[in-house]
C-alpha cells in the first residue's frame, strides 16, 4: 500500500512566477537535488507538457521514469507515473495559494511513492521526505532569485 507524504513553503513571489518555474522541466537538473535530466516527450495544445522522461536520484530511491502532467486551472499540477524501471507508483501535485494579494504563494507539494523491490515503508517516506523537502527549497531559491548562487546553478 502506497502512503503519501505533503509539505508547505511560502514563497516571496506571484503563483504565475512559481508556476512557470515549475512547468520549465528542462530546467529541473540545476534546482532539483534529485533530477538528474529530463525530458519533456509531449506536450498538450497550450503547450505544457503532458509526459515528462526524468532521471531520479533520491538517495534510496534511483530510477528512470516517465510521468504523465494534468494541469488544473493555473494553480495545479499533478502528476502519475506511466513507466519507470523501479517504481510502482510516483503521484503527486504541486497546489499554489496566492497570499498577500498575490505577492507570496503558498506552495503544498504531495507526494506517494511506491518502489518494486521490497523496501521498508519508513525509508520510502524518509526517501519522499527527501524529495519534498529538497523540491521545496530548491523552488524558493529558484524563483526569489538566489539560484544563481547555488553549487547547482553554477553548472554550464
Amino acid at each position: 500500500m502506497a502512503e503519501h507524504t505533503s509539505s508547505s513553503i511560502t514563497i516571496k513571489a506571484a503563483p504565475a512566477d512559481v508556476m512557470g518555474v515549475i512547468a520549465d522541466f528542462d530546467r529541473y537538473p540545476e534546482w532539483t537535488g534529485e533530477v538528474k535530466q529530463a525530458e519533456v516527450l509531449e506536450k498538450d495544445d497550450q503547450g505544457r507538457a503532458r509526459q515528462v522522461r526524468l532521471v531520479l536520484d533520491a538517495g534510496a530511491i534511483k530510477d528512470d521514469h516517465t510521468l504523465a502532467y494534468t494541469w488544473t486551472g493555473e494553480h495545479e499540477v499533478s502528476w502519475s507515473l506511466v513507466k519507470s524501471q523501479m517504481l510502482r507508483a510516483l503521484d503527486g501535485s504541486y497546489r499554489l495559494a496566492p497570499q498577500d494579494g498575490g505577492a507570496r504563494t503558498e506552495v503544498t507539494y504531495q507526494l506517494t511513492v511506491d518502489v518494486k523491490i521490497p523496501m521498508l515503508g519508513m525509508i520510502k517516506r524518509k526517501a519522499e521526505k527527501v524529495i519534498i523537502d529538497r523540491a521545496l527549497a530548491g523552488l524558493k531559491n529558484r524563483v526569489e532569485g538566489g539560484a544563481a548562487g547555488s553549487d547547482e546553478a553554477a553548472r554550464p
